[in-house]
């Protein structure tokens, strides 16, 4: 097994907001970092919106920018981990979650936070096979 340690990063998805990488290469596993509803085309730095279905829809298309850039892809995602600022949020995070997953879906977690970076409604993050 290689122990190689690959910093992946792309244009198609937001820059990093802080000390981390859009995803780490290891091992035969891509770990992507949460994702915020940002706009990679767009140089504000704001969330697209303050609905938390576009913004599950955002979160979402970055991650899969982030997985193609590692050569991956949202059919090789085994765990998901789903931040809400509100739990009451679930139900329509998921609506868009099962359209981007839509069969043999990955393990998941969701759980309320007392606080986002940016105050988003939804953070994601993903571990994937290589």
């Amino acid at each position: 097994m290689s122990e190689e340690r690959q910093v992946i990063s792309t244009p198609n998805a937001p820059a990093a907001i802080a000390a981390y990488s859009q995803a780490i290469k290891a091992n035969g596993f891509i770990f992507v970092s949460g994702q915020l509803a940002l706009d990679p085309k767009s140089s504000s730095g704001n969330l697209i919106s303050d609905n938390a279905k576009e913004q599950t829809e955002q979160v979402l298309k970055n991650v899969k920018a982030i997985l193609e850039a590692a050569g991956s892809s949202l059919e090789k995602v085994v765990k998901v981990t789903v931040l809400l600022s509100d739990i009451a949020d679930f139900g329509v995070m998921n609506e868009v979650y099962v359209t981007y997953f839509p069969s043999n879906p990955p393990a998941r977690a969701a759980y309320a936070v007392a606080h986002l970076p940016k105050s988003a409604l939804v953070e994601i993050e993903v571990v994937a096979l290589a």
